[in-house]
Formats: structure tokens, C-alpha cells, sequence
């Protein structure tokens, strides 16, 4: 089904068994600075689930690059028994493992590190406020010898070789970018002088660790960025590398820190957006194998980009996060069992920027590999019949656990159809991968003989008469109807409401509301329930008057990335934004908005008012079933409203301690 991902590969001295590869991306799941049990099973669990090559998390160099609290020690050769225990497991599998190092250069972080950045010419971090300290030829040197040290270790400690990093305006890119290096020495200057300071750290570490040892580079591109090296620059330098020997590989990625929302691409980008580079490279490479990287989500996505002969190998991250078995079920040809990535960054690159160990939204066995058995569910000791009431996430994914440990599961929804508020979201713009997810679900439910009744609305009375050996309450949760809003919270409710033409963001997207032209969208979620629903009301034609009490649109997606892309669509779309305002009265036909700052009032018409705000919990059933003393779990929303990560984990909780 996928010839070019299954067909073997050579690289140095081994043999890929396929072309799919977990890249380096930073899980931050150290202990005290040594990988521990939890981040040696993350990793195990993608070589059991197929992987070819794994690139373990980076390696800080040195001391002025330190830049997550889940960095490992940087120098310390308390780190070689420690990775050891991780290689020696992962290679079990026949996966070749490898570890990038990095050195973050002027984009440091001061709070972790207490050093000051370092970078060729002491320019300012786009990471923080701080500036950085132009580096000495002693510290240039100093640093090239971290990195071969950091090789050294790395050999020591069983890997079959390193990536160097030079990608996202990392200190050897810098060191390649005239934007940064402005040096007038024999490190800056002419190409030549810009590439000593990557050539040294190449050769020398070829030369120690020996011609076995596997040497590959990453690089990354922001096409559009004036300062940015262009892909004909990029290809200059690689070209180069390759053509002196120094290089057995290149990995081929997106963004920086001038385009960061391309670095760890959502939803709002193309898929397989590093190919374009990749194919660039691959056209004057004569030795080294080149990685496909970025937004390549699915074994599907993996064959075109091979198909194409734009990379000899891909690298799938958030794909395998998502299912670290994503290769093995290909192989056994099988992609409709593949969990898909939603591309939404929310629990991976969301947590990581908030420096916590990273997870997935819909696989919350991600960091939780060692503590749960990895992503595999243990038959059930003794089956049970269950009845699930409600196909939302949390519902949907106990369902789906205690079908698959062999219990008999009765699935039964109010809706005509699986996926509750959930579902909504994913008829916002470009989040059909939802919809993909909730199908998964479907299919899923389908081979392990779920009983789904959808139209079926449950009663106290129906749990008693069912007698079920477990009873699952995933009912959910529902918009207010009062206009409550947090940053008002001396008003219970929304002066003017009884006017109406006032409507819940999921009522907009269920199409059960029509708001009219001009509509007044006030979102305190700061997340896709109101930015999403802006935008498809921007995009169906409605004059979309965005207000928020928070100080920009989409505050929570910041942490995602997604937030600055999400602006530029919006005010594509012609959308007026009003941060840190709120309604202060709704008249049928205007809505009076009051300034946080000034306490200024304005008065805007509008058709219609559109409230994204915190749901209320639907727990009926539950308080219901405790008054007649009938045993149950409550799981999701039903408990507290949340976003959908935490439903998803409860339901697989639930579903595994059945």
C-alpha cells in the first residue's frame, strides 16, 4: 500500500527498514536533567510502534543555551549511563537512534540559564527582551568544542550519531546569516568565514567520534523574511557540506523566530510544508540523504512526498505523538486505525511552551508511556456489560477502550450524531481534521463491536432498567443562556438580553442561529470557540465586530503558535477587533461596549450578538442517579467544563480502570 515508505535505505553504516522517521523536538521530559523512566519509554514506544530513525530530544552544548526546565545537563558526563538505558532499549526494535545538539545562540533564555546569550555579533533575542554578548575567537572556540563534546558523549552513551543543529535562527545558522553575523574577522564576512564556525564543528566531529558515527545536519527556512537566507542561499551551504564529505544527512523543516508560526505549523498552513525545501536540497546533494520535515501529518503525506523525490526519508513528530504505531499500521496496511494528528499544538508544543513535559489532546498516553504500558490497553480480567451515555470526546474515547479491552459497551447519544460540541469545532475553517477524528472514532467503535443509539435520550429510570455492570455519565455541557460574562462579575446577567438576538457560539456553528449581517462577537475564551466562530462568520460574508477583554485576539492560542496567523486572517476578512472591552448592554440593534482602560463607553449597531464564554456543566443525570443510589463514573464536561484534552484523558482513564 505504501511502496516508498517500506522500501529499505542506507545511511552510513546501516540500514533504515523503512523511510520514516521521529525527529528531534523537544519532549522536556527530564529528570533533574538526566532522561528518566518516563522519557525512555516515550521514545520506545515509537521504535515498538515502527519508526526507522529516531532523533532524540536536543542537547543544550553549553551552559549559554539552556532554554527548557526539561533541558538535559549540558556538559555532564552524568549524562552517558542515563542515555545508555535509552539507546540500548530503542535499538531493541532495530531503530537507529541518534541525538541533535543545539545551541540557541542569541535566543537564549536567562531565567533557566543565567548565562548570558551568546551569539556571533551580540545582536538582540527574539526569544525574550534580552540582548546577547558578541562571542570571543576563545568562545567561538570554546563552543565549537561543546558541540564535538557533546558528539563525544553521545557516542559514549550508544548513539548511532548526531544531527547538528542549524535551523529556526539557531547559533549555527546565525553564524551563516549576515542579519547576524557582522563580524569582520576570519568568522564573518564572505561565505567561506560564515560557514567556518558549522565546518569546524562537522569535520572535528567526524574526525573524533569516526567515519561509523553518523553526521546529519537540520536546517530550516522562512521564505518571505528579508533577513532570512533565501533557499538558493541555504542550498549554497548545504551543497558545500555535502560536497566535502561532512554531512550523511539533512533534515528539512519550516519557520524561526521571524515566522514562528511556520516552525510548528498548525491547521492554518499547507501540509507537508517542508517539502518544497527539502526538494530544493535534494536537487544538489551528491552524498547526503535528505529528511522531508514539517506538517508531514500522515503515512499518506509521507508516500506523495517520497513519491515525488522530494526527500529520501520523512520525518513524522506530531503524526507519531499522536499514534506512535502510525508506521506499523501502515505497514500491516491498516491507515484507517491511524489516530490523526488535529495539527492544533494544544497539548505538545502548547505545554512545551509553558514548560511543561509535552502530551498530545487525543492520545493522553503521551508522557505517560512508563505509568500506563505505553499506548496499548490490556484485555479486561473480566468483561463487563457498560453503558456509555454520550458520544462527545470523553464518552467517545471510554467507549472506545472498553470495547477494545473486550467489555460490551451500549453507546447512547440524544444527538443524531457522534461527536457533541466537539463536533462544531471541526466545522470551523480548515479543522475538518475533527471531523477525520470523529470518523476515526466511527470506525473504531464499528470493529469492536460498540452498540452505538444515537437519538436516544437517557433517563434515570433507562439506567435502572438497563443494569448495566458499569454506568459511564459523559453528558457534557452546555452554553449559558444568562450573558454572564467573567470580566462584568458584579452582573449575573447580560442587561438587555430579554431583546433577543443573542446566541451561543455553538448554536452559530450548529446553524441553528442566524445572527444576521452585522454581528457583534464577544469572545472571553480567548481560543477557537470565538476565534473560530468568527471566522467562519467573516468568511460566510457577515461584518464581524470582535470584541475581548483580553488584551489581543486569541490570547490562549498563543501558546500554540497559531495566534498570529489567526489575527492576519481575521483583519484579512475585514474583521474590527475591540481588546479589552466588554458589553455592557445588548439593545436589539446595538450593543454599548465598555473600555477596561478608560471606562469609556461606545455604542456599535449590530444585527446580532454572539457569545463565546464558559459552558455550564450538564449533570442532571448525575445528581439524578446519586439521589436513587445507582453507581456510576462521570467523565468530561459533565464534571466541569473544560477543553477537550482533559475529556479524553478521563475517558481513557475511566475505560482502562474498568
Amino acid at each position: 500500500m505504501f511502496p516508498k515508505i517500506f522500501s529499505e535505505i542506507a545511511l552510513g553504516p546501516h540500514r533504515l527498514k523503512n523511510r520514516v522517521v521521529f525527529g528531534a523536538h523537544t519532549a522536556n521530559m527530564s529528570d533533574n536533567g538526566l532522561p528518566g523512566d518516563q522519557h525512555i519509554a516515550y521514545y520506545v514506544e515509537r521504535a515498538l510502534g515502527g519508526a526507522a530513525m529516531i532523533v532524540v530530544e536536543p542537547m543544550p552544548v553549553h551552559p549559554a543555551t539552556v532554554l527548557t526546565r526539561g533541558n538535559f545537563r549540558a556538559g555532564d558526563d552524568a549524562v552517558i549511563p542515563a542515555f545508555r538505558r535509552l539507546t540500548d532499549a530503542v535499538r531493541q526494535h532495530g531503530t537507529v537512534v541518534l541525538q541533535q545538539l543545539y545551541h540557541v545562540g542569541s535566543h537564549g533564555d536567562s531565567d533557566l540559564s543565567y548565562h548570558p546569550h551568546w551569539s556571533p555579533s551580540g545582536g538582540p533575542s527574539y526569544h525574550d527582551s534580552d540582548g546577547s554578548h558578541a562571542m570571543t575567537e576563545g568562545e567561538i572556540e570554546e563552543t565549537i568544542e561543546a558541540f564535538v563534546s557533546a558528539a563525544l558523549r553521545c557516542r559514549a552513551a550508544g548513539f548511532d550519531g548526531v544531527e547538528v543543529w542549524a535551523a529556526y535562527g539557531g547559533l549555527v545558522d546565525q553564524f551563516w546569516t549576515p542579519f547576524y553575523n557582522r563580524r569582520e574577522d576570519g568568522w564573518g564576512g564572505t561565505l567561506e568565514n560564515r560557514m567556518r564556525f558549522s565546518r569546524e564543528i562537522l569535520a572535528r566531529i567526524r574526525r573524533r567520534c569516526g567515519p561509523d558515527f553518523i553526521v546529519g545536519l537540520t536546517v530550516s527556512d522562512e521564505p518571505g523574511c528579508p533577513t532570512a537566507l533565501t533557499r538558493d542561499q541555504l542550498a549554497e551551504i548545504v551543497a558545500r557540506l555535502d560536497g566535502d564529505g561532512l554531512i550523511d544527512y539533512v533534515t528539512c523543516g519550516s519557520g524561526g523566530y521571524f515566522d514562528y508560526g511556520s516552525l510548528m505549523p498548525t491547521f492554518l498552513y499547507p501540509e507537508r510544508l517542508g517539502a518544497e525545501l527539502s526538494a530544493r536540497l535534494k536537487a544538489v546533494v551528491s552524498h547526503a540523504l535528505v529528511i522531508a520535515e514539517s506538517h508531514i501529518r500522515t503515512p499518506e503525506n509521507a508516500e506523495i512526498t517520497l513519491g515525488e523525490g522530494a526527500a529520501d526519508l520523512v520525518s513524522i513528530v506530531r503524526g507519531q505523538i499522536a499514534d506512535p504505531h502510525l508506521v506499523n499500521k501502515a505497514r500491516a496496511g491498516r491507515p484507517e486505525d491511524v489516530r490523526g494528528c488535529l495539527s492544533c499544538n494544544q497539548m505538545c508544543w502548547g505545554r512545551r511552551s509553558r514548560d511543561y513535559w509535552i502530551s498530545c489532546l487525543i492520545n493522553p498516553s503521551v508522557g505517560r508511556e512508563a505509568e500506563w504500558g505505553g499506548d496499548r490497553l490490556r484485555p479486561a480480567e473480566r468483561p463487563k456489560t457498560v453503558l456509555v451515555v454520550g458520544g462527545g470526546p470523553a464518552g467517545l474515547e471510554v467507549a472506545r477502550v472498553a470495547a477494545e479491552r473486550g467489555h460490551r459497551v451500549v453507546l447512547a447519544e440524544a444527538s443524531d450524531r457522534l461527536g457533541g460540541a466537539f463536533r462544531l469545532a471541526g466545522e470551523q475553517p480548515r479543522r475538518a481534521q475533527i471531523l477525520d477524528l470523529i470518523r476515526w472514532y466511527e470506525t473504531q467503535l464499528g470493529k469492536h463491536g460498540v452498540e452505538v443509539r444515537l437519538n436516544t435520550y437517557v433517563e434515570g429510570a433507562d439506567v435502572a432498567a438497563f443494569g448495566a455492570d458499569a454506568v459511564i455519565l459523559a453528558t457534557g455541557s452546555l452554553p449559558p443562556e444568562t450573558g454572564f460574562q467573567k470580566a462584568l462579575p458584579d452582573r449575573p446577567t447580560l442587561p438587555g438580553l430579554e431583546k433577543g438576538k443573542v446566541f451561543s457560539a455553538e448554536s452559530v456553528m450548529a446553524r441553528e442561529a442566524r445572527p444576521g449581517s452585522r454581528v457583534v462577537l464577544l469572545d472571553e475564551t480567548g481560543g477557537w470557540k470565538g476565534c473560530g466562530t468568527a471566522w467562519k462568520l467573516a468568511e460566510q460574508g457577515h461584518e464581524v465586530l470582535f470584541v475581548t477583554p483580553d488584551p489581543l485576539v486569541g490570547k490562549e492560542l498563543q501558546r500554540t503558535s497559531a495566534d498570529v496567523p489567526l489575527r492576519r486572517t481575521l483583519k484579512r476578512l475585514g474583521v474590527r477587533f475591540f481588546t479589552e472591552t466588554s458589553v455592557e448592554s445588548w439593545h436589539g440593534t446595538s450593543a454599548v461596549l465598555v473600555s477596561h482602560l478608560t471606562g469609556a463607553t461606545q455604542t456599535v449597531e449590530a444585527d446580532g450578538l454572539v457569545m463565546a464564554s464558559t459552558n455550564t456543566a450538564v449533570n442532571w443525570l448525575a445528581l439524578e442517579l446519586a439521589a436513587e443510589g445507582i453507581d456510576f463514573v462521570e467523565i468530561g464536561d459533565g464534571v466541569a467544563p473544560r477543553q477537550a484534552p482533559y475529556a479524553f484523558y478521563e475517558g481513557r482513564v475511566a475505560g482502562m480502570r474498568l
